[in-house]
């Protein structure tokens, strides 16, 4: 079965005094602010005449996210789309002192986490002493990258439990939009040699903070099938 497009939006028209609402699919959405970062602002807005939340960074990081209900979501493809202004310059997903993305959507997996091994137990304890939250078992996030060819397997430098899979890279394909049609089952596989859990959450993140520059990114509906 196929989703409704899937969405968080503000309900302003970035730049513009009129108001756009957001669909009903918007519901659910919330930001979610990172530990000492400054928030990326997102809007709903539209980009090229189709309907898009845009995320503006300016030396900030954060997440605009949906909570899913594991039992009632299966694990089989998703659509989404991205419309990327420019690069940032120097970033690099897997390099820890310049980790930032134009572009990322992520999702959330559930799973046994007595089951990891004690020092990444540690680091999700600290994460929830600091967020109020336990991070996922697993996250899987797809990225543009400035330089990275696509279908590298990134393993986060600060977590093994955050994978990330480059999808567009390099300035090619800058100022359109770039449509993606993922198996999100077997793409997890790819990164993390497991068969996923359920699904518990989705999100887009645009972040520039860690090379303190600037980001300005378009995200078209995120759909699961």
């Amino acid at each position: 079965m196929r989703c409704a497009p899937a969405f968080s939006a503000l309900a302003l028209l970035a730049g513009c005094a009129t108001t756009v609402a957001p669909p009903p699919a918007a519901e659910g959405w919330q930001p979610l602010a990172l530990p000492g970062k400054k928030l990326t602002q997102y809007s709903w807005t539209e980009k090229e005449g189709r309907p898009a939340l845009e995320a503006a960074s300016d030396r900030s990081a954060s997440i605009w996210r949906k909570r899913l209900e594991p039992a009632r979501i299966g694990i089989g493809e998703v659509n989404f789309s991205w419309w990327v202004q420019s690069l940032i310059p120097g970033a690099n997903v897997s390099d820890i002192d310049h980790e930032d993305a134009v572009a990322r959507v992520i999702f959330g997996f559930s799973g046994d986490v007595d089951k990891l091994p004690l020092r990444t137990r540690m680091k999700f304890e600290l994460a929830q002493a600091l967020t109020g939250e336990l991070p996922p078992y697993a996250t899987l996030m797809y990225v543009w990258d400035s330089k990275l060819p696509v279908g590298t397997v990134v393993i986060n430098p600060r977590s093994d439990r955050i994978r990330k899979i480059v999808v567009d890279s390099g300035p090619a394909e800058l100022r359109r939009w770039r449509e993606h049609r993922r198996d999100l089952a077997a793409d997890f596989r790819l990164a993390f040699g497991e068969a996923p859990g359920p699904l518990t959450s989705m999100a887009v993140m645009t972040d520039s903070d860690n090379s303190r520059a600037s980001a300005r990114t378009w995200y078209g509906p995120v759909e699961l099938q």
